[in-house]
């Protein structure tokens, strides 16, 4: 395992919240912490799939752009979207101006509102993958797992796209599903005491 990044405070951090500026917070303050919102889960689904073939850091300083351009990522209303929302994103220089992947989000908010529908909420759906701790790998050392194959083989069976098990193990790192902290992290009893005050959703 590489050596952790000392932060300003001087505590140790995963290496990769040093490598730029805005990935400080991020990682402090997001990343791996237990989320059980829809839209916010979808958002964070949708810019993982952005993310495919980009740097992270690309998309994040982007967030905010992805935000305004996709209604605060509000699924019933992008489902609604319609060639002009295309072509009006297409042309938007904030975002990552990618036709398939904004088809893509387009798609599955339809598949979600679908999924919602059928499963009570997206939260509930997701956290009915959370791996036992006894199925995880070591920290940061795999990019799939045997829960983001499962549900990515999942979300493609119900229509969804750009979901691949890569993006989605990512999107599970993002949202708290695991704490790929590592042990020498600091944030990584922050995020264990989240996780264990979280009510999963049901």
């Amino acid at each position: 395992m590489a050596d952790p990044f000392i932060g300003p405070d001087g505590a140790p951090r995963c290496r990769w919240s040093g490598a730029a500026p805005e990935f400080l917070a991020y990682h402090d303050t997001e990343w791996g912490f237990p989320v059980g919102e829809d839209r916010r889960l979808f958002e964070k689904l949708c810019l993982e799939s952005f993310q495919s073939g980009l740097s992270w850091r690309t998309i994040l300083a982007k967030r905010e752009n992805f935000r305004a351009a996709f209604d605060g990522f509000d699924a019933e209303r992008i489902a609604g979207y319609g060639e002009e929302d295309i072509a009006r994103l297409l042309a938007d220089e904030g975002i990552v101006r990618h036709r398939g992947k904004i088809a893509a989000v387009i798609n599955n908010a339809r598949r979600c509102r679908e999924l919602v529908a059928a499963e009570g909420s997206f939260a509930a759906y997701v956290w009915r993958f959370e791996p036992r701790a006894e199925d995880l790998a070591e920290p940061q050392t795999a990019s799939v797992s045997a829960a983001s194959i499962a549900m990515a083989k999942d979300l493609k069976r119900r229509g969804w796209a750009f979901v691949g098990p890569t993006t989605v193990y990512a999107f599970m790192q993002a949202m708290g599903l695991v704490d790929d902290h590592t042990a020498d992290c600091s944030a990584r009893a922050a995020v264990e005491a989240a996780r264990a005050a979280f009510v999963r959703p049901a």
